[in-house]
């Protein structure tokens, strides 16, 4: 049975040190994404979308094992997150946040595959957000990336240490802040959670 492990082959990509950012070249991949808006913490919508990508990614697991004899690792679930004003991420204003949630899936996954598994889940209980979900394949390139060890609420050191080390390259934010949740927070103490944050970046100065 052929194996596929993208956290493998593509290591780099999920793995980061919490010392020192890295510059890392992200190549185009395509995923299972739901769009969202409001506060993480509160807002059905995102429970909800969790729920849908991660039926969706199991289902189509199990199915492309049992159909094809080609397993492959479900990978965490990552985030897009941005606001219609910068500062709404200074000042923790979670209320105007908005975030795409998203995993990754290997090439050998379809549109149909996709398909097939929506309507497998959707016959077996409801899954509010199942219809919300789409599959897209993103072209995130060139990124920083730094490995942020702690709860969500502390990221804010992290990602000035980020920024600066972009800033030191040469380079300027462009495009959506990305994390990759590596913990999952249920079974994981919030000192010792563990998630990379990543910013697409461009030259300063640039289009």
């Amino acid at each position: 049975m052929d194996k596929i492990d993208l956290s493998k082959q593509l290591a780099f990509l999920w793995k980061a040190s919490a010392k020192k950012p890295a510059m890392v070249d992200v190549p185009p991949m395509n995923f299972l994404m739901a769009d969202g808006a409001g506060n993480p913490d509160t807002a059905d919508a995102f429970q909800q979308s969790i729920e849908a990508l991660y039926s969706l990614a199991y289902t189509m697991k199990f199915t492309i094992k049992k159909g094809r004899g080609i397993d492959f690792r479900v990978l965490p679930i990552e985030g897009l997150w941005w606001a219609d004003s910068p500062e709404a991420f200074v000042a923790g204003r979670k209320d105007e946040w908005q975030w795409t949630l998203m995993i990754v899936q290997p090439d050998v996954v379809t549109p149909a595959d996709v398909e097939a598994a929506r309507e497998a889940v959707r016959a077996r209980r409801p899954v509010p957000a199942l219809d919300r979900v789409r599959f897209e394949r993103f072209a995130e390139g060139r990124a920083a990336q730094i490995l942020h060890v702690g709860p969500y609420a502390g990221e804010r050191p992290t990602l000035e240490r980020l920024h600066a080390f972009i800033r030191d390259e040469g380079g300027e934010p462009a495009g959506k802040h990305h994390e990759i949740y590596l913990s999952d927070p249920r079974r994981t103490a919030p000192e010792r959670l563990r998630t990379i944050l990543r910013q697409p970046v461009r030259p300063s100065g640039g289009a």
